[in-house]
């Protein structure tokens, strides 16, 4: 196994190696908060997904193309993301679609058919396209700065997030209508953002420049005692859990509001953009298998396994849950294993999991292989999406992230259109051949230089 695999995790000192400086930490808890905001309304939309299609009338094709709206709103935002968070600052833009999330979560429930649906879709789309990456931007830069892998920990935030949003979207559906319910999410998500909001608004910062250049710091990155970047064992599994401690671990600022360089965006070196794009296929295979069952689970195990309401929501999840478990415990794995066998094996174990999520003929099988494939792709997106950013900086992240977030959304409408044609198990089982795809392409990555 090649030695940029192996990950041994940069402490900053102190005996836990957290030395962070208090406003670190609070800007460290809000950006959770807002991850767990984004996946706790995606999850409450999704769960009622099934209720507006009975409400609208829609096939199971007119589904798909209306949520074909959540895909472009998000792939179109996403292209931008990246441009504005380093004009704005990731913070200020997370901030505002983090408003307008919450505001747009309401509108699916107003549909009256697919073709309404898809339009507002649209709206809820770019502003979950947008946070995402302007979140993950953020957190690149946090990682940086405090020098410490947490970048899973965010990621298993949005899972929980999810698993709560989903839970709570199952004891709804029985009780309440999609309007109630989804305006309901839309006070909580613009209250949560209101008490947040403020401590990512003073931490504001465009980004940090030296992200901008990673090859620019590895010179300095060794002295500094960040193993990123030290050419050892270390560097790529730190980067692939921290997301940029190895670009940026020589040159951070000194705080998270530290302020950054306004210059137009660097462009990325054809090899770095072959590499960045490499580790953005990863992401996309895995999002793929994320996206779908986010909103095709709930509608598998009711209509083609006759679960309950609630039992449906529940699939979600479960999925969600055993994804922030597996996010909880990523540095871990990565410590232990590496980078390429958690990739290898983490696709590996998606793939199977999701043959039998799909094809089970009962409902606790089917639940138990939801489970299994929240494991296996848990940390697979933050791997890929930190080794962009370690390898491009902000770019790399938003270049990384749109194909990764891209697979989610263009899964679904994938789904729907295959599930029409086949059916919708054998539509899921290409989440099982996406999972396979990227264990196989993670073995390929092994080869990638922590630096180009």
């Amino acid at each position: 196994m090649p030695h940029l695999n192996k990950l041994r995790t940069v402490r900053t000192g102190g005996r836990g190696g957290d030395s962070a400086p208090p406003s670190a930490r609070r800007l460290r808890t809000a950006l959770t908060v807002f991850f767990a905001l984004d996946g706790f309304l995606f999850a409450g939309w999704v769960v009622r997904i099934p209720a507006i299609k009975h409400h609208i009338g829609a096939s199971v094709s007119s589904l798909g193309l209306a949520l074909l709206g959540v895909s472009a709103g998000a792939v179109i935002t996403m292209v931008v993301t990246g441009r504005l968070c380093h004009r704005f600052g990731s913070h200020r833009v997370g901030f505002w679609c983090g408003i307008l999330l919450s505001l747009s979560i309401a509108l699916p429930a107003h549909a009256g058919s697919a073709l309404t649906l898809g339009l507002l879709l649209l709206v809820f789309g770019a502003a979950y396209g947008g946070m995402n990456v302007a979140m993950n931007s953020a957190a690149v830069d946090l990682v940086a700065t405090i020098r410490r892998p947490v970048l899973p920990s965010f990621h298993a935030a949005f899972s929980f997030g999810g698993m709560a949003g989903a839970g709570i979207g199952g004891l709804a559906a029985d009780h309440l209508s999609p309007v109630t319910h989804l305006t309901l999410l839309a006070a909580a998500g613009l209250l949560v953002t209101a008490v947040a909001g403020p401590v990512m608004l003073r931490n504001a910062s465009a980004g940090p420049a030296a992200a901008s250049a990673p090859a620019a710091s590895t010179g300095t990155s060794a002295s500094s005692g960040s193993s990123a970047s030290s050419g050892s064992s270390a560097s790529s599994g730190s980067s692939a859990s921290s997301g940029s401690s190895a670009a940026s671990a020589g040159s951070v600022p000194s705080g998270p509001s530290a302020p950054e360089s306004r210059g137009p965006s660097p462009r990325m070196s054809p090899a770095v953009r072959r590499v960045v794009v490499l580790f953005g296929v990863i992401a996309l295979c895995t999002a793929y298998g994320e996206g779908a069952l986010a909103e095709w689970s709930a509608l598998h195990l009711s209509q083609d396994l006759h679960a309950g309401a609630s039992t449906a929501a529940a699939g979600y999840s479960l999925f969600a849950l055993a994804m922030g478990v597996g996010r909880l415990t990523g540095t871990a794995l990565l410590e232990r294993f590496g980078q390429t066998r958690t990739l290898v094996f983490g696709g590996a174990a998606a793939a199977a999991g999701m043959l039998l999520g799909s094809l089970a003929p009962t409902i606790p099988l089917a639940l138990a292989g939801f489970a299994v494939t929240g494991l296996g792709l848990a940390n697979i997106f933050p791997v890929a999406v930190g080794r962009a950013g370690t390898l491009a900086g902000p770019g790399g992240v938003a270049a990384a992230s749109t194909l990764g977030y891209g697979g989610m959304l263009v899964g679904p409408p994938v789904i729907g259109f295959l599930a029409d044609w086949l059916s919708l198990p054998m539509a899921l089982t290409t989440v099982a051949l996406l999972a396979a795809a990227a264990a196989v392409l993670g073995h390929v990555s092994r080869t990638a230089p922590p630096h180009v």
